[in-house]
């Protein structure tokens, strides 16, 4: 879903104050307010009040703004007024993570443009445990923390999207992504793709995998996730093929026999029909 490391700066900041994060397509970006409160300035939307703990994310790289008061004007992200964390009135952590703009994942599209996962007591431990981490580590200079700290904030997505698919009301019979994870047998056959890509799945064996005849599963998870069984399962393999070009140095036999592939040509085939580049143009073009 993302390519590289995800970027981040702690920021420290005395009133008054105001920081405007510009739209960013092709990035998720998020704010987490580690100390102190603030209001959270979306255009054409009343402000919202933000307390510690609290976190902002945006999944396709929407702009927003921070302020201590709403009446403060907004510079630039790139160019807060910082000051010792001692001194600060407040404490944020901002960063983002680059996303593949051919293959980001449906999961981004359903959820709200900026969001607001305010700190609840009791709710999403697994977040809390990861922020309060991320707050150590980047309060410390400990030996480990510059390949730690990617690690957690990896975490942080992760713990980001379960809150709030966690949190977000029901729609029974609906579509989109936060849909098919809901619902238990089609979630079961995404759950047997995502964990064996390589397996000669048909839509029979998937249909097997939910419980259900092969023409209602087909109906039920086009209807959730806005693509057929088999459509899906090629983007999925693509994907992870992608992944693996630019993250390891494995040959493409060994990558078309991970991915579901029957030789290395027929990956290669399938990898330019969707990518419109060979794998090979791809990998250097992508560790350039």
């Amino acid at each position: 879903m993302r390519i590289g490391r995800p970027g981040f700066a702690r920021a420290e900041l005395r009133s008054p104050w105001g920081m405007r994060f510009p739209p960013n397509p092709g990035t998720a970006g998020f704010t987490v307010l580690l100390r102190g409160s603030c209001s959270l300035l979306v255009d054409g939307r009343a402000p919202v009040a933000v307390g510690p703990g609290d976190v902002i994310f945006t999944p396709r790289g929407d702009g927003y703004g921070m302020a201590d008061d709403p009446a403060t004007p907004l510079v630039e992200a790139a160019h807060p007024p910082r000051r010792p964390a001692e001194d600060g009135d407040v404490v944020t952590l901002c960063g983002g993570y680059r996303l593949d703009p051919d293959r980001t994942h449906p999961l981004l599209r359903d959820i709200p443009a900026v969001l607001h996962l305010p700190a609840q007591v009791g709710r999403h431990d697994d977040l809390r445990t990861t922020l309060d981490a991320l707050g150590r580590e980047l309060g410390t200079s400990r030996p480990g923390g510059a390949a730690l700290v990617p690690l957690l904030l990896d975490m942080l997505l992760l713990h980001v999207l379960r809150a709030w698919f966690e949190d977000r009301p029901r729609d029974p019979g609906g579509a989109g992504w936060a849909a098919a994870l809901a619902d238990p047998p089609i979630s079961s056959a995404l759950h047997a793709i995502h964990q064996d890509p390589a397996r000669a799945w048909t839509v029979q064996s998937l249909a097997d995998q939910a419980g259900l005849s092969r023409a209602a599963f087909a109906r039920r998870f086009t209807a959730a996730t806005r693509q057929p069984p088999l459509a899906y399962l090629t983007w999925w393999r693509l994907t992870a093929a992608a992944s693996m070009l630019r993250e390891t140095d494995d040959s493409l036999e060994q990558i078309a026999a991970c991915v579901g592939y029957s030789s290395q040509v027929a990956l290669a085939n399938a990898f330019k029909r969707q990518y419109d580049v060979p794998p090979g143009r791809f990998r250097r073009t992508a560790r350039t």
